[in-house]
């Protein structure tokens, strides 16, 4: 296994692999999240792959095949009236084909985004866990990470 920044080539790897994360959260949340649709287009996803503020990393076997991924935002708020100038690492997305899961990858990708982002000289490593992933949350608290904030709803 390869992990490395995303390229043209990983497209529909990545597309696969978006739309299994879209019905994690349309089972989890029919609410909020459509099925059957697309996150982004393939022009969106080229100008994500081509923003270095906003690497893409994929973990791939021999022949290229794309198993995982992580979405990154590279973010800063210099000069903000309450905020510090921390630089963060923000994982937006963080998916392992489901065929794929239990064989450490995920781990593997979210180190190297750590790795990533303390070379980027990182304060801070943050993500959003939908509530309705307890799967996902568990992960993430394997690997160390812990609540940062909550975020709270009433449906009317």
């Amino acid at each position: 296994m390869e992990i490395r920044r995303g390229e043209e080539r990983d497209l529909k790897g990545i597309h696969r692999l978006l739309r299994q994360v879209l019905m994690v959260h349309h089972e989890g949340r029919p609410d909020l999240f459509k099925s059957g649709t697309e996150k982004y287009t393939d022009d969106e996803l080229l100008n994500i792959l081509h923003d270095d503020r906003k690497p893409i990393f994929v973990a791939t076997d021999e022949n290229g095949n794309v198993f995982g991924y992580a979405f990154c935002i590279l973010q800063q708020h210099l000069h903000d009236n309450i905020l510090t100038d921390i630089k963060t690492l923000y994982i937006d997305d963080l998916c392992v084909d489901e065929t794929c899961r239990e064989q450490h990858i995920g781990r593997k990708l979210y180190e190297y985004v750590l790795a990533f982002a303390r070379g980027e000289g990182c304060y801070n490593l943050t993500l959003n866990v939908w509530a309705c992933n307890p799967g996902a949350r568990a992960f993430y608290e394997k690997c160390g990470l812990a609540p940062q904030k909550i975020g709270m709803e009433k449906i009317l």
